[in-house]
């Protein structure tokens, strides 16, 4: 009876988290602005840097040797897509099967863009996924503001008090449907009301042709604890962290109110 009892304490008992370097959730946007061959040169885009010699390097390279990685594509508040849930990294053969499986297929564009939703998705992902990492890592992408769901101050302050880090590629391009929700400054925006935590940066992606090569960057710097960059100096003026909200509206003046 003794030992049923040790093995029935030991059956329910919780498993240890397996330890990694970096915890690392990649946020990426498939919102309506986005067109399909912009959808394309995004997955291709993070299976190119998965695969490149830098980014498997930083990852053998850290203490442990090993990541834990998923890909969500988010648009409005609650639409988030996992496309590939949470993955250990620790050699080539197994950055390969990620990247082999990002180019499966291409999942059609959804609604709005809510980077608070992205965020918050993230957080509670993270929470829960098994893992135990020296450092948490959001990564959020996106070619325009927050207009849908809480304002995206928010669930950034909660990630940084939860001791998270949250990056950013905010992608500047003036092609497709994103022309009408452009912001010259989205990357003023990011960094003022986006990114936190130690450490954090923005890359910005002003052209489709540089996108791989600012994702493998950013990959890079992600792994390796942002190689001591900081980014961009900090923003002295006061940022309107609602204008992606204001913009919507104005649209729906515009357009859509009878």
């Amino acid at each position: 009876m003794r030992l049923l009892a040790i093995l029935a304490l030991l059956l329910s008992a919780p498993l240890a988290a397996e330890e990694v370097d970096v915890e690392l959730a990649l946020m990426v946007d498939v919102s309506r602005s986005m067109m399909p061959r912009e959808l394309d040169i995004q997955r291709r885009g993070y299976a190119e840097a998965l695969r490149s010699d830098e980014v498997i390097s930083a990852i053998e390279g850290g203490l442990i040797g090993k990541i834990a990685v998923t890909y969500v594509e988010w648009a409005g508040y609650g639409a988030n897509r996992v496309i590939v849930d949470w993955t250990v990294i620790g050699s080539r053969a197994e950055a390969e099967a990620v990247a082999d499986r990002l180019l499966v297929e291409t999942s059609p564009s959804m609604r709005r863009t809510s980077i608070s939703g992205a965020i918050n998705f993230a957080r509670e992902a993270i929470r829960e996924n098994g893992y135990e990492g020296l450092r948490r890592v959001i990564d959020i992408s996106g070619d325009g503001p927050n207009n849908a769901g809480p304002i995206v101050t928010a669930p950034r302050d909660l990630a940084i008090a939860e001791g998270l880090v949250i990056n950013g590629l905010p992608l500047m391009t003036r092609d497709g449907m994103g022309r009408a929700w452009h912001l010259d400054d989205l990357d003023v925006y990011y960094r003022a009301c986006v990114i936190g935590g130690p450490g954090a940066f923005v890359i910005p992606v002003l052209d489709w042709s540089e996108f791989a090569l600012a994702v493998r960057r950013k990959l890079v710097l992600e792994i390796v604890d942002g190689g001591g960059w900081t980014g961009f100096e900090p923003i002295e003026a006061e940022y309107d962290c609602l204008i992606g909200e204001k913009l919507w509206e104005e649209f729906r003046r515009i357009w859509l109110d009878p």
